[in-house]
């Protein structure tokens, strides 16, 4: 389960969810109190080296890489470990999800209805590159992305 899944709070599921520990820790620190309604329902959970290697790579495939954050990174692992469904409403999460053979649901939205490969341009020089950068290494300009 994906942080945007508890944050949504719509259409979930009544039996025992896993998680892993970032998305407590993104909860605390938000300090989001819908946790309080998962007792005895949520278990945490880690993730293997391996299954993380694999999704990191995935999503390098992807171009998704520099659009997920290590807790969303952490969700997917631990899918991949547990053979798992994932419950995010995060489209990159589901892309790589989709790409990997995770089966996943979307809580609030209605889900990406297929896999897209992201590409990045220098919003200066215009030069495309195939992983997200904060800047551009040529003239120091920003990254746009852009579904290919």
């Amino acid at each position: 389960m994906d942080t945007s899944a508890l944050f949504s709070m719509e259409n979930l599921p009544s039996e025992e969810c896993v998680c892993p520990p970032g998305v407590i820790e993104e909860l605390r620190r938000h300090r989001d109190n819908r946790l309080q309604y998962w007792d005895g329902i949520l278990r945490v959970s880690n993730y293997s080296d391996e299954s993380m290697e694999t999704v990191k790579n995935m999503a390098k495939a992807t171009g998704d890489l520099g659009r997920l954050s290590p807790v969303d990174l952490s969700v997917l692992a631990l899918a991949l470990d547990l053979e798992g469904t994932i419950l995010s409403d995060d489209y990159s999460i589901q892309n790589v999800s989709r790409r990997l053979g995770i089966p996943f649901k979307p809580i609030g939205t209605v889900g990406i209805s297929k896999v897209e490969r992201w590409n990045y341009q220098c919003v200066g020089c215009r030069k495309w590159y195939k992983e997200r950068l904060d800047d551009c290494p040529i003239c120091g300009s920003k990254m746009k992305g852009f579904r290919r």
